[in-house]
C-alpha cells in the first residue's frame, strides 16, 4: 500500500507543471471534472471500500465521501438492496459512482483500494479486518473491535505484522471538548478520580418469536453468516436484531457500552482490571432476544479504582438528562460527560464549577448517524495515520483493550459469577468455564489465522 501511495506522489511530482497549467487554464481537453479531481489530489487521495452498508455503513460512506482527499470507490454488502441505496446516497456527495460488490473479498483484489471501512454485524468485524490487512489494506472498523477477546488479540498482532493503520470507531476519542475534558481530569481538576459510571438507555420493543424462512433472493445468507456456525434464517433477525443473539452479536454492552467504558478507561488511564462482575438478564419481554436487556457491569482495578456500566434497553429513563453518558467521581468533585461534545465539572456539593457546551444536536439513539460532523474528525485522524504517520486516537490496541473490558462483563454475565483477571494482560484467571468464552466456534474454513 505504501508503494501505491508513493507511486501516486511520484506521479504528482513529475506532472507538477501540467497540474499548474490545468489550474491556470481550466480542465485540459479529454479530462472530466471527476478525473481532474483524481489527478490533482492523487498524492493525498485515499480510496476506500465500505463493507456493510445497510445502516451505519451508509452513514460512514457518506461521511468518508465528503472528505476532500477521499473517494468511496467500492460499496460491499450481502444485501443487494443496500448496495443500491448506498450508491445512490454517495452520488449526492461525490462525482465518482462507486462499484458494488456482494462479496467484499472481490473488492480487496483491487490494488487501488487503500482502506476497508467495516460496519458489518459484530461477528464479521475482526475476520473482515484481518482479511483486509492480509490483502494490504488499512482498516477503519466500527466498535466493537471483535466478537470475542481472542479475535481482538489477533487484530493487535496482525496490525503490527502487516504494518497497517487500524482505527476503531470509538469516535469520541477525536471530539475536541471530550479530549479537553479528559486532559483536565488527568491534570487533577476533580482531585484523584476513583469511581466512574457510564450508561445507555433506550425503549426498544420486543423482537417476537421468529419463524424459519427461505433466504430472499436479495440476501446472501451464507456469506452474511460468514465465520459463524451455520443456522437457519428467521424472519425477525435481519437487519438489526442479530445484536441480541450471542452467535452474531454482543448485546447492548458492546453495541453501546463500548463507547462509555472507553471514556472511563481513558479518563482513569487504566488498562486491565483485576475483577469483573455483571448482573442482569432479559427481563422485559419473552421472545428470541438472548443477551441482557438490563445489565450492570462492574470492573475493579488496582490502585483503588472502580467503574461500572448500566444498560437499560427497554426503559429509556435518562440519567443526568441524557440517554448516554459518563460521570467521574473524585476526591474534590465530579465530572459529567454527556452523550455529546460537552462536559460539566462539579464541586463536592454539586455546584457547577465549569460547563462546556457544544450546541450542535447529537442523537445517541440514532443507530446509523448520531454525530456526523464530529465523526469526521475521527476519519481525518485515520487519514493522517495513513498519509502522515500521525498517531491514531483509537488504534487497534487501544480499541481492543476497551472492547475487552465489556466482553469480560458479558462473560461474567454468561457464567453467572464474577471473574478474576490478570491485570497484566486482561486474561481470565483459574476459571475454565469462563475461559471457554474467550474465543468462539467458527464455521469450518473461516477460522482466523495470522
Amino acid at each position: 500500500m505504501k508503494e501505491n501511495l508513493n507511486q501516486r506522489r511520484n506521479f504528482i511530482k513529475k506532472t507538477a507543471i501540467g497540474s499548474t497549467a490545468i489550474m491556470a487554464g481550466g480542465i485540459l481537453p479529454g479530462f472530466s471534472a471527476k478525473s481532474y479531481r483524481r489527478i490533482v489530489g492523487a498524492n493525498n487521495l485515499v480510496r476506500v471500500s465500505v463493507m456493510g452498508v445497510n445502516s451505519r455503513g451508509t452513514a460512514l460512506a457518506k461521511n468518508f465521501s465528503r472528505q476532500d482527499n477521499c473517494e468511496v470507490a467500492h460499496v460491499c454488502d450481502v444485501d443487494s438492496r443496500a448496495i443500491k441505496k448506498c450508491i445512490a446516497a454517495i452520488k449526492e456527495r461525490q462525482s465518482l459512482i462507486p462499484e458494488g460488490f456482494g462479496d467484499f473479498r472481490k473488492s480487496l483484489e483491487n490494488k487501488d483500494i487503500d482502506a476497508m471501512v467495516i460496519a458489518t454485524p459484530d461477528h464479521w468485524h475482526a475476520p473482515a479486518a484481518l482479511i483486509s490487512m492480509q490483502a494490504g489494506k488499512h482498516v477503519y472498523v466500527e466498535k466493537p473491535a471483535s466478537h470475542n477477546p481472542n479475535e481482538g488479540e489477533i487484530l493487535v498482532t496482525a496490525a503490527a505484522k502487516y504494518n497497517k493503520v487500524v482505527q476503531l470507531g470509538t469516535q469520541r476519542r477525536s471530539w475536541p471538548n471530550i479530549i479537553e475534558a479528559i486532559q483536565q481530569l488527568k491534570e487533577g481538576v476533580i482531585g484523584r478520580p476513583y469511581f466512574g459510571k457510564g450508561w445507555y438507555t433506550n425503549n426498544r420493543g420486543p423482537v417476537g418469536i421468529g419463524k424459519v424462512i427461505t433466504p430472499p433472493d436479495w440476501l446472501d445468507w451464507n456469506l452474511w453468516q460468514g465465520p459463524a456456525p451455520r443456522t437457519e434464517l428467521k424472519d425477525n433477525l435481519i437487519h438489526y436484531n442479530w445484536h441480541w443473539h450471542w452467535l452474531w452479536g454482543t448485546g447492548e454492552a458492546l453495541n453501546n457500552g463500548t463507547h462509555m467504558i472507553d471514556l472511563l478507561r481513558w479518563g482513569f488511564d487504566v488498562d486491565f482490571p483485576i475483577r469483573v462482575s455483571s448482573n442482569g438478564g432479559r427481563y422485559r419481554y419473552s421472545d428470541d432476544w438472548e443477551t441482557p436487556d438490563t445489565q450492570v457491569i462492574s470492573l475493579d482495578f488496582k490502585n483503588d479504582i472502580s467503574m461500572s456500566w448500566e444498560g437499560r434497553s427497554c426503559n429509556g429513563k435518562p440519567i443526568e438528562h441524557s440517554s448516554v453518558g459518563v460521570i467521574f467521581y473524585g476526591e474534590s468533585g465530579s465530572m459529567y460527560i454527556s452523550g455529546g461534545n460537552s462536559y460539566t465539572i462539579f464541586d463536592l456539593k454539586g455546584k457547577v464549577v465549569k460547563k462546556v457546551i457544544d450546541d450542535r444536536k447529537i442523537d445517541p439513539r440514532d443507530a446509523s448517524n448520531p454525530s456526523e460532523y464530529l465523526d469526521a474528525l475521527h476519519i481525518r485522524n485515520f487519514f493522517d495515520g495513513i498519509l502522515k504517520g500521525t498517531k491514531l486516537n483509537a488504534d487497534i490496541k487501544t480499541g481492543h483493550t476497551s472492547t475487552l473490558l465489556v466482553q469480560l462483563g458479558n462473560i461474567a454475565q454468561r457464567v453467572g459469577h464474577s471473574i478474576d483477571i490478570d491485570p497484566v494482560n486482561g486474561h481470565i484467571l483459574k476459571d475454565k468455564k469462563a475461559q471457554k468464552l474467550w474465543s468462539r466456534h467458527y464455521e469450518k474454513g473461516w477460522e482466523m489465522k495470522l
